[in-house]
């Protein structure tokens, strides 16, 4: 237990996919460390991200399938009925295991482990009011040689004309969404980015009526339109609304419809769509407000992210920054290779040392990957089209999921894939995919590309029969170069 004033030789703020296995690195390696955190151990991936979510998920495809069932010759001759509270659990109790797994680590290594809200009152010092039951001093201040800021980022609240008189069970984000105890009769989500279809998919599967607000003209504005498309056809398929290129103007509550949300076409046509619930998933901003970074020295940008070097250095000695809190990419896998970064370059490694070239963000970037888990998923690494730079000879290859063996097999041919070649060396510049397992397939290509193999190769592999990856033996016969 800390005393009033205490000195570390590292101090970790936020217990996320960075912080959390940093501490015990740091540890191990003999510093003296402390690591702080509001809420608990394992951030917001383990707590309120991809654990709990992707469990959720993992639900709405078995009520998916089971009212499939007839096409396989397998019928329910009962009914498909949803235990919202069943599911809900089952979510809480992997939460629960993988946290216990977080923290029984971080307390094996010897981690000094303090629950509370921190802020800078000076270079590399921080003040915490520590959490209600966290026995000794209320507040307690902590000082150290280094300082690691993984605070990460939290549901965005949208200036929208009329929130705060909406009942507040009635408005939902990405984190109060997974407590509900039964379903919605009529979900609205305000976003159709990554977030905003998973969870509008979520529970159309369980049993909602959805409706999908976008402000921009298509779904996953991020992704090449032809993917994105073939998302929003299998949307639709699903008996999901998707209203395009449509912007949220007031939201009221009536007495017949919790959520009257009044939207703008772009033709200038409104109308009010009501609802009983309305989930606010139009992005996320960093933890950073609550930090008084100016006191350390640290500087962020106009969004609030905190600017970092290459080696996640900040503009004040000795203070880090990992995760989402520097700004995107934002994925889970993202910040834990910035632990690798630090650990590398302060730890573990001949550059720790003075000796060496320092492990950096920059040799990631070309192949970062991420993938959406809807389902089917979207799952995308490198380059779209439209991305490489000008004056590169470039072709591009795509084919439906339905000239793949295995999806004919299993029934599921929605999706597609789609390739991005340089046209001279025959080398991968990106690739996405919408298929059930777009997220393995993907991963294929990564590896391709880090290991610097073309699509050649790829074409005449002998891939086991019958499996996804056998898509990649077919693909390329469609080969067209962008004009």
């Amino acid at each position: 237990m800390p005393s009033p004033k205490t000195h570390y030789d590292v101090l970790i703020l936020g217990s996320g996919q960075s912080g959390t296995p940093l501490a015990s690195a740091f540890a191990a390696a003999g510093r003296k460390t402390c690591l702080v955190d509001r809420a608990h151990i394992g951030g917001c991936c383990v707590n309120e991200g991809c654990t709990p979510t992707k469990t959720m998920i993992a639900s709405g495809r078995v009520a998916y399938l089971a009212r499939r069932g007839a096409e396989y010759g397998v019928h329910c001759d009962g009914g498909i009925t949803v235990d919202m509270r069943r599911v809900r659990q089952r979510k809480r109790d992997i939460v629960a295991s993988f946290r216990q797994g977080s923290e029984k680590r971080t307390a094996a290594a010897g981690v000094e482990v303090v629950m509370g809200e921190a802020a800078f009152v000076g270079p590399r010092t921080v003040k915490v009011r520590k959490n209600e039951g966290g026995g000794g001093e209320e507040e307690v201040q902590l000082s150290a040689e280094l300082v690691f800021v993984n605070t990460g980022e939290r549901p965005a609240r949208p200036a929208l004309r009329g929130l705060e008189d909406v009942p507040a069970d009635r408005v939902l984000d990405s984190m109060s969404v997974q407590e509900l105890g039964a379903v919605p009769d009529h979900l609205v989500v305000l976003g159709g980015g990554y977030i905003g279809l998973e969870f509008g998919q979520l529970f159309r599967r369980l049993g909602a009526r959805v409706t999908v607000v976008q402000r921009a003209p298509r779904v996953l504005p991020r992704e090449d339109p032809e993917i994105a498309d073939c998302v929003l056809e299998i949307l639709r398929e699903d008996g999901i609304e998707v209203l395009l290129s449509t912007a949220a103007v007031s939201v009221a509550s009536e007495p017949a419809a919790p959520i009257a949300l009044t939207v703008r076409a772009g033709d200038g046509a409104t109308q009010t769509l009501r609802g009983s619930h309305l989930l606010l998933a139009a992005g996320r901003t960093p933890n950073t407000d609550m930090l008084n970074l100016s006191a350390a020295g640290v500087e962020v940008d106009s969004r609030g992210h905190i600017v970092v070097s290459p080696t996640l250095e900040t503009s004040a000695p000795g203070v880090y920054a990992m995760g989402d809190v520097h700004g995107g990419p934002a994925f889970t896998h993202v910040s834990y290779d910035d632990f690798r970064i630090i650990r590398d370059n302060l730890i573990a490694s001949a550059a720790a040392k003075g000796q060496g070239t320092p492990h950096t963000t920059q040799a990631r970037a070309p192949t970062i990957p991420y993938v959406c888990y809807t389902d089917p998923q979207v799952a995308h690494v490198g380059l779209h089209a439209a991305e490489v730079p000008p004056g590169r000879r470039v072709t591009v290859a795509s084919m439906p999921l339905s000239w793949v063996a295995r999806a004919l097999e299993t029934a599921e041919t929605r999706g597609m894939l789609k390739a991005v070649v340089d046209g001279d060396t025959g080398l991968i510049l990106g690739f996405s995919a919408v298929g059930p397992e777009a997220g393995e397939m993907m991963a294929v290509v990564q590896m391709a590309m880090v290991g610097g193999v073309g699509w050649k190769t790829l074409r005449e592999m002998v891939f086991a029969h019958p499996s996804w990856a056998e898509g990649f033996n077919n693909l390329w016969s469609g080969l067209k170069e962008v004009s």
